[in-house]
């Protein structure tokens, strides 16, 4: 996917945080230790980097949701992630996406913390950050 592809889908998929633009993608996947993984509708965008991975974004089309692509990103990302050394894993998701949170959990990622009021709404808000954690295991 490219990174006009990567903003186009994180628009319509993303609420909390904002949407990413196609320049934030393309200056991302610049850095070192960042991976893309792609499944129909949908990727994956981490980072791995001595022994630890994170997850910065998961987006898939609404349109395609709950038929599992999520679940597939996912899994894809943790792959890569080992497959480059990462032994733990971590990300960040806002408190009221119950959906992520609940994919997360069912694949064993585990709520280890909270930031408070860190993602800011348009309306005006703001919206907790839960932190999550996952080992995966030797590479």
């Amino acid at each position: 996917m490219t990174p006009a592809e990567l903003a186009a889908l994180h628009a319509v998929a993303m609420r909390i945080p904002r949407p990413w633009s196609a320049t934030e993608f393309a200056d991302l996947l610049t850095l070192p230790g960042v991976f893309l993984v792609t499944v129909p509708h949908g990727f994956a965008l981490g980072r791995a980097v001595a022994g630890e991975a994170e997850l910065l974004t998961l987006a898939v089309d609404p349109a395609h949701r709950r038929k599992g692509l999520g679940a597939r990103a996912l899994a894809a990302f943790e792959a890569e992630a080992r497959a480059r050394d990462a032994v733990e894993a971590h990300l960040e998701v806002a408190a009221d996406n119950a959906a992520a949170r609940a994919l997360y959990a069912r694949a064993g990622w585990a709520e280890t913390g909270c930031r408070p009021r860190y993602y800011r709404v348009t309306e005006g808000g703001a919206v907790d950050a839960v932190l999550m954690h996952r080992h995966l295991g030797a590479g």
